[in-house]
């Protein structure tokens, strides 16, 4: 079987790692541990069905990634790994006021068709008004209406991540802390140099996240992915079980959502030309703590934990980077997911290690190739 370097340990390397493991290929996992990795600070919403946001492009390769959840959780059950915080929880769409709350019909219509065309995790969409949306996220103001979509779910992404890399060292994956450089010869990468031991390699792939461009620099590849900063507050609401409260997105980026027992997730800033610098700021926890309590006021008792930053691989079109590099035999790339990281780095990582491995794929990866940015 052939030796295979992933470098990058978020949950896109950690996905591919795990997956060439049970394929039986001799695999190391290379990971700087950087401050900023966007996987450990994401948040963790399965919901593509409810996103207004992306390219069309971005839809299908979703729709096989939540699907893939399920498939996924069986086999790292079968490894022992059932911690990841992943739950089906829903998800409610909320109007802030009237003018938002005349788009909901239209929203439904969007979303009922999607899952009527295939989309996984949407379910009986049903609308509601302002007194049942805070029966199921009781700290919500009055708003005006909301979408309650049943099937959305969440994930804890430090979890998931330690989870599948655990099972990855099972199956005798071989992980490394350090810096990681590719060793380019010709049309080849021989192998990857860790803080100056070599590492022999048949293929590399390259899930660096916002460090993806660094990797691509040193064989001469344009990789074009820019660190976006984000800031995600952690809030415990005292002597309250939030565990079952549904995800809250809407018209806007900002999010919130919850997990066991009493802890509140608020985020998040996209803060686009932040380079690589892992600080909270004033600004950006005003901007993510206001839009919070403007949606749901009865937060304002809760005690702010903590502050997340991640640093989110931003490609130009916020689409993912996917598959063969150009003009290399044996480089494959799985980076540039944005904020949907969480929602499709484990499936992308996967496809990516079928095909570093030589294996056909299930999905037509031209929409994210790397040639689309020449």
């Amino acid at each position: 079987m052939p030796d295979i370097v992933v470098i990058g340990g978020g949950i896109v390397g950690a996905a591919a790692a795990y997956r060439l493991a049970r394929s039986g290929v001799q695999v190391t996992l290379v990971d700087r541990n950087d401050p900023g990795q966007a996987t450990a600070a994401g948040a963790g919403i399965i919901a593509p069905g409810t996103s207004l946001r992306p390219l069309p492009a971005f839809y299908p390769i979703a729709a096989r990634a939540m699907a893939f959840y399920p498939e996924l959780l069986a086999q790292l059950a079968e490894d022992g790994e059932t911690e990841t915080g992943y739950e089906v929880v829903g998800s409610l769409f909320v109007a802030s006021d009237e003018q938002e709350a005349a788009r909901l019909d239209e929203v439904q219509r969007l979303m009922e068709e999607r899952r009527d065309q295939g989309m996984p995790g949407i379910g009986e969409v049903r609308r509601l008004d302002g007194r049942e949306a805070r029966e199921l996220f009781p700290a919500l103001a009055d708003l005006p209406g909301a979408l309650h979509v049943p099937g959305s779910a969440r994930l804890d992404g430090r979890l998931m991540r330690d989870a599948l890399l655990r099972a990855a060292e099972k199956r005798g994956a071989t992980m490394l802390r350090g810096d990681a450089r590719p060793v380019r010869d010709g049309e080849r990468v021989t192998g990857v140099e860790v803080d100056g031991r070599r590492i022999a390699a048949d293929a590399v792939i390259i899930a660096g996240g916002a460090w993806s461009n660094t990797l691509g620099e040193a064989i001469g590849l344009r990789i074009p992915v820019a660190p976006q900063r984000g800031q995600i507050l952690h809030l415990d609401l005292p002597e309250t079980d939030t565990s079952r409260w549904p995800i809250i997105t809407g018209f806007h980026s900002h999010y919130m959502l919850t997990f066991p027992t009493s802890r509140v997730v608020a985020g998040a800033t996209r803060e686009d030309g932040s380079g690589y610098d892992y600080r909270m700021t004033a600004g950006g926890v005003h901007e993510a703590l206001s839009e919070a309590l403007r949606l749901a006021p009865g937060l304002a008792p809760a005690t702010l934990r903590e502050v997340r930053i991640g640093l989110r691989p931003a490609s130009p079109d916020h689409l993912p980077i996917l598959g063969a590099a150009p003009g290399l035999a044996n480089v494959y790339l799985a980076t540039g997911h944005g904020p949907s990281g969480l929602q499709l780095g484990a499936y992308s990582g996967t496809v990516v290690a079928d095909l570093a491995r030589g294996e056909a794929v299930d999905i037509d990866l031209s929409p994210f190739a790397l040639e689309r940015f020449a």
